[in-house]
């Protein structure tokens, strides 16, 4: 057990009860549909998000708050709040199919336009900021925005502190090939022409948001990506409260890989890379599935013993879009969960 063991335990007394009958003490039968808590951030996150709600009805996501760049970095630095951006990305991919649902998801997605300051801000990080403020609680101001969207889901942040993101980056200078840097900030980490080697968080040791971690120990299902690699799946296991509910929750982990590298961050990462620089980060970390897809690798042999170094099976599902674009697909997305939540390991009550 670690030293922060007694604080988890504390945070447990957030979670609903589980008796014998499957019922919470809220009074809802536990069943009806897998627990699922989603972590990243960004348009990864979003893309898992819109799969998740077309098969899940409890679904909860976790979104990093280390944002530096556009709108979101503007506000915080202004306002000292926590960048909004990727929280409302997360909200409008919860949104709804029908006429409600998508049109608020285009309003709070939408972006002024102009030569004075309102350029470049989403309507939707001015409405969640006003409601940080007005409301001074961030978990609370989310949930009333969710309510208003009608979002099929809850979005929490990891941590209720803004975080910055540095990273070691050899070559982040070009003139400099072999050097190795500190590179501050989520926007610059992104976009280096260099190799990221590791990535931490300042403060390091961040507070988690308490209710972030009870849904992860509460969970059925913990999924873990895609994403920005370093910028928005590695920095949840950099919060020390979250990275031990996700070592000792009893849910099942399933890692959702990128469809190709990303230019700078991961430029020419094999997708068992990927899992040897999580691995890296948290060597603790179990995992029961890793997704992929089938398209995107070339060595399954060698992804397979990456995997199996966290306890992990490889499951290879086409999920990208058919144009072409290194985009999931949501309905392709959706039934690879569904496959996995209903074959690998326990069957939940939900079935």
């Amino acid at each position: 057990m670690t030293a922060r063991t007694p604080r988890l335990s504390r945070l447990r007394r957030l979670t609903p009860g589980r008796g014998e009958d499957g019922v919470g003490r809220s009074g809802r039968r536990r069943g009806a549909t897998p627990k699922v808590v989603a972590l990243g951030g960004g348009q990864g996150l979003s893309a898992s998000l819109a799969a998740l709600r077309r098969i899940t009805g409890d679904l909860t996501a976790v979104v990093t708050v280390a944002d530096d760049g556009g709108s979101s970095g503007r506000l915080r630095e202004e306002l000292g709040v926590l960048p909004p951006g990727d929280l409302r990305k997360a909200l409008a991919a919860l949104c709804g199919d029908d006429d409600w649902g998508q049109t608020w998801a285009r309003v709070i997605q939408h972006r002024f336009q102009s030569e004075g300051d309102l350029h470049g801000h989403a309507v939707g990080n001015l409405l969640i900021v006003a409601l940080w403020e007005q409301l001074g609680d961030p978990v609370q101001a989310l949930d009333l925005v969710g309510r208003l969207l009608g979002a099929q889901g809850r979005v929490l942040p990891m941590s209720a502190v803004p975080l910055e993101l540095q990273a070691l980056v050899r070559g982040h200078d070009p003139a400099r090939p072999e050097d190795v840097d500190t590179v501050r900030g989520q926007a610059t980490v992104a976009l280096t022409p260099g190799e990221v080697l590791s990535v931490q968080v300042v403060p390091s040791a961040p507070p988690a948001v308490p209710e972030a971690v009870a849904a992860v120990l509460d969970a059925d299902w913990v999924v873990l990506g895609p994403g920005s690699w370093f910028s928005s799946v590695i920095p949840h296991l950099l919060v020390p409260e979250l990275l031990d509910a996700l070592v000792e929750t009893k849910a099942r982990r399933v890692l959702s890989l990128n469809l190709a590298p990303q230019p700078g961050e991961t430029e020419g990462f094999s997708p068992q890379r990927h899992l040897e620089v999580l691995a890296r980060h948290a060597p603790k970390l179990a995992l029961d599935v890793v997704l992929a897809d089938e398209a995107a690798v070339p060595d399954r042999e060698s992804l397979a013993d990456a995997a199996k170094r966290f306890g992990a099976a490889v499951e290879l599902a086409p999920v990208a879009r058919q144009d072409g674009s290194p985009k999931h697909d949501p309905e392709l997305l959706a039934a690879a969960y569904d496959r996995i939540f209903r074959m690998h390991g326990r069957i939940g009550p939900w079935r």
